[in-house]
């Protein structure tokens, strides 16, 4: 195929992208498909939480595509992003079958719908490609399956004996410059992403209390929302009071800032203020990790923790690993350890920003355009065979 513009219906869920990864994710890959000819055009599916709603999105949203007509279909899934209703799975039939389908996975080998249907069942009819336990024909219709990480590819492959395309994520936050900085002295721990109970903020804020008494100038920004596809806002409301509470109890309260949800350029501004970044996630952090990429692009030393299997492209030479989960003492000493050796941060930094030049929203449009081109390009050879 030749460079000529390429037309993609881009379906997705229905949350904006202050609220939820995977549509911050969908807005910034759009974007940057501009910039390689690639004019992409927003197709949510929009249920209401009833089987009824979501049976109707559906439809709706297989309507516009056929509306559009466009070169490819594709099609990002996450369960959160429709509410783990597996009625979106249903799509494949309901478009044009001549059109390519591409799928991209950001949640993948957890879940599936019904639950309650045993793996030796899922198992032959993901094998022979007609049903997939967590996308229902997406996977199997698909001629392309999309992956940002290594783990989803090993699921992908386990299932289906098929090859999935791996295209790791991108910072979600550009670097927008250093600003004016916080007042005061001290050190600066910064925390980054939607805050949900298994980032692990609890063990940070007592890790926190036990840095204070030897550094009582430490402060620690946790820079996010809480209200998100994930954690609800009566839940994301519950939660924040909890955490709230626990920073008083610490005595920790007056050392600790949430912002909220913040504007790019304020995120940026935020991490530059930082001394150190820590996400302290209790399954461990991977380079899908969005949050993790941008605190790296920042030049932001960061401490981790890993997942029992880590992954080798975040280690050993780029993060600081934080020894155990769930662990507060694990987290002060880690932390104490970063902020303490200046070359240490040096060299993490430098580590970082090379990992994070990898992972550039031009080289996640660039290989979007090469699979899309391969696409339309068989499609083309079938049409006039």
């Amino acid at each position: 195929m030749d460079r000529d513009q390429i037309r993609v219906a881009m379906i997705h869920g229905p949350a904006p992208a202050d609220l939820d990864g995977v549509s911050d994710y969908v807005e910034r890959l759009m974007h940057a498909l501009g910039d390689v000819g690639v004019a992409a055009t927003s197709v949510r599916v929009r249920g209401d939480g009833s089987a009824v709603g979501w049976l109707t999105a559906t439809l709706r949203a297989a309507r516009e595509v056929r509306r559009l007509r466009p070169d490819v279909v594709h099609v990002q899934f996450a369960p959160s992003a429709y509410r783990f209703s597996g009625l979106p799975g249903l799509l494949p039939p309901l478009l044009p079958p001549s059109t390519p389908l591409v799928t991209t996975l950001h949640e993948y080998g957890w879940w599936a719908a019904p639950g309650w249907v045993p793996d030796a069942v899922w198992r032959p009819l993901e094998r022979a490609r007609l049903w997939d336990r967590e996308t229902g024909r997406l996977v199997p219709a698909s001629a392309a399956i999309v992956v940002t990480n290594q783990e989803h590819a090993r699921q992908v492959s386990l299932r289906t004996r098929g090859r999935p395309i791996e295209v790791p994520l991108a910072p979600n936050v550009a670097d927008h410059g250093r600003g004016p900085g916080l007042d005061g002295h001290g050190d600066v721990l910064a925390f980054f992403g939607f805050v949900h109970p298994v980032k692990g903020i609890r063990y940070l804020l007592e890790a926190v209390a036990c840095l204070r008494a030897r550094r009582p100038g430490l402060r620690l920004l946790v820079i996010g929302g809480f209200t998100s596809q994930a954690l609800p806002e009566a839940e994301a409301l519950a939660y924040r009071a909890e955490l709230d509470a626990l920073a008083e109890r610490l005595g920790v309260a007056d050392a600790v800032t949430f912002t909220g949800h913040l504007p790019a350029a304020a995120v940026s501004e935020a991490l530059h203020t930082a001394d150190v970044g820590v996400l302290p996630f209790t399954a461990g952090v991977t380079a899908k990790s969005g949050a993790l990429l941008t605190m790296l692009a920042h030049g932001l030393p960061t401490a981790i923790t890993v997942p029992d299997d880590p992954d080798p492209r975040v280690l050993p030479d780029t993060v600081a690993v934080i020894p155990a989960r769930r662990d507060a003492a694990a987290i002060a000493g880690t932390l104490e350890r970063l902020l303490g050796d200046a070359a240490l941060r040096r060299r993490l930094t430098e580590s970082g920003r090379r990992l994070a030049a990898r992972h550039s929203w031009s080289r996640v449009a660039a290989a979007h355009r090469e699979l899309y081109d391969s696409m339309v390009g068989a499609a083309y050879g079938r049409r006039n065979a």
